[in-house]
């Protein structure tokens, strides 16, 4: 029964935990990396082809945006995660093939008029996203069921995405059972739309982020809406945009409810009918799922607005552009208005192009409302650069950058504490993830000084028998290298290898077949290896 760590060890993004219990393989989350890689990530500790399960806790890029590249490299099993995430993760996924798609397609016409690019072929298609999605077993919260006899397991919400989850795994192997618990991201408490987070009771081992685990959200409340409602003020007054870079799935839901309400109490004098443009076709389909999941997930004053008849994410003024026309014409109009659009933290789609219309323009707000990784775009405005390049072109920065603070779908250190404290018996072990390097180290020191956790940071390419309670490898830190300019592997003939390796796992399956079976079976392999063989 062996844990590894491959994903968001002493980084914020990327998640992936990896089990062996008994014959089974398991990942927990599979995401994609964004902003600076500080530190490589070992490879997964078997073929993608061989694994049966993935558990996801929330349908959020990096925790869910590699699952499309397992299904091009062979994986067949089933994808586990809550039903609401099931509803995200068939937009989600489907909308990072089409960016991986597109980015593709441009490094291609980049290469042709001779520009040095190196990597010209999508990481995974639609195809791989489609196909991955169609291996996706959504299951309710708050009820424990039995994959099979190695593996049961618990959906709790965690109340950071709609649709997330904390996980509780039951393992048993040679007679012996471990329960390890997944936390998934944690959320703040009073956020407005989602439930609070709730808390797990027991666990052996405990696996938990500590994004925030050295910082404190605003000890005294802040009032979003009306703070917001003055930096709309002012910047209306100017004669200038508020451009918010926005995730389509969470943080733009939350900024349409403060919305509606500042404009239902008319909290902007003289500014009334103001437009709102939600600039994302991921953002609309994923506010409509909102919608959807309101009993499963919504907090009570958002149920209350929905028993009064009030929808809490829709309003008067409120424009959704979903073509490109659409998107272009939001920057011809000079009446001052809000966009929210995508991405959160500015690395791709339709907010670079509104950037690029509004960054150079003083009278303008670009406003930020979630975390910023290091290494994109949005934390180099945030930390005050006075240029950007964007589409080619050198943009100075003129507009006001502001940060609303204190608004985050995470919890701080004491939400984090809040939460491991609440196991009624401490865990065996706590390991801590997702947090950059200085932060997890400080949080891990805390949790131990203070309330005498038995807490580690892994690297990635730890290993932990859960039987033994005990490290089989304690993997060190490795800096990510310089590209030298090496062309990677065709992606091509990554998915060749991945169709030879699954056809491994089909030849293992089909062990005790009939003869007949068996040796149509080896005929029909043979056929192709003649066909192909070079």
């Amino acid at each position: 029964m062996k844990l590894t760590f491959v994903g968001a060890d002493h980084e914020v993004t990327g998640s992936c935990h990896c089990i062996q219990v008994g014959n089974k393989r398991i990942l927990v989350d599979y995401g994609m990396e964004q902003g600076i890689n500080v530190f490589e990530n070992a490879p997964l500790p078997f073929d993608e082809a061989m694994i049966d399960y993935v558990f996801l806790t929330h349908a959020h890029i990096d925790h869910s945006g590699m699952l499309p590249l397992l299904y091009a490299r062979g994986f067949r099993g089933r994808v586990i995660m809550t039903d609401a995430t099931a509803d995200l993760c068939s937009i989600m996924l489907r909308d990072c093939a089409h960016i991986q798609m597109q980015e593709a397609e441009w490094k291609q016409r980049k290469m042709k008029r001779g520009a040095n690019m190196d990597y010209s072929e999508p990481i995974y298609t639609m195809e791989d996203a489609d196909g991955v999605i169609r291996l996706i077993l959504p299951y309710p919260y708050d009820t424990k069921f039995t994959l099979c006899d190695e593996i049961s397991f618990r959906f709790t919400d965690i109340g950071h995405l709609l649709g997330s989850a904390s996980i509780e795994l039951w393992l048993k192997e040679k007679g012996e059972e471990r329960k390890i618990v997944f936390s998934g991201d944690i959320g703040n408490k009073k956020q407005p739309l989602l439930r609070d987070p709730l808390y797990t009771k027991d666990a052996d081992y405990v696996v938990m982020e500590s994004t925030y685990g050295n910082r404190l959200h605003e000890t005294l409340r802040v009032d979003y809406v009306a703070e917001l409602s003055k930096i709309l003020k002012e910047t209306f007054d100017r004669g200038g945009n508020v451009v918010i870079p926005s995730f389509a799935v969470g943080r733009t839901q939350e900024m349409l409810y403060f919305l509606r309400k500042i404009k239902h109490d008319h909290l902007v004098p003289g500014w009334d009918n103001f437009d709102v443009y939600v600039d994302s076709p991921l953002a609309v389909e994923a506010t409509g799922i909102f919608q959807k999941n309101i009993s499963e997930c919504y907090d009570e004053e958002a149920m209350e607005l929905v028993r009064q008849g009030i929808n809490p994410l829709t309003f008067p003024g409120l424009q959704l552009s979903i073509t490109t026309d659409e998107s272009k014409a939001i920057n011809f109009d000079e009446t001052p208005k809000v966009i929210l659009s995508a991405s959160g933290m500015c690395e791709a789609g339709r907010i670079r192009h509104h950037l690029k219309h509004n960054l150079w323009r003083e009278e303008c707000t670009i406003l930020f409302v979630g975390y910023q990784a290091i290494g994109t775009l949005g934390r180099a405005l945030v930390d005050g650069v006075d240029t950007v390049k964007l589409f080619g072109e050198v943009i100075d920065v003129h507009a006001q950058i502001k940060v609303l603070a204190g608004i985050s779908g995470h919890a701080d250190k004491d939400g984090l504490t809040e939460w491991v404290n609440a196991f009624e018996k401490q865990p065996e072990r706590v390991f801590l993830v997702h947090g950059e390097d200085e932060t997890i180290k400080s949080f891990c020191n805390y949790l131990h000084d203070e309330y005498g956790h038995n807490t580690y940071a892994p690297y990635s390419g730890t290993e932990f028998d859960l039987i033994k309670d005990e490290f089989i490898y304690e993997a060190e830190p490795v800096p990510v290298k310089k590209k030298e300019g090496v062309k990677r592997v065709s992606e091509v003939f990554a998915r060749l290898l991945a169709a030879g390796n699954r056809l491994l796992v089909v030849i293992a399956h089909n062990e005790g077949g009939t003869n007949k079976d068996l040796a149509k079976f080896a005929d029909q392999i043979n056929s192709l290896c003649d066909k192909w063989d070079r």
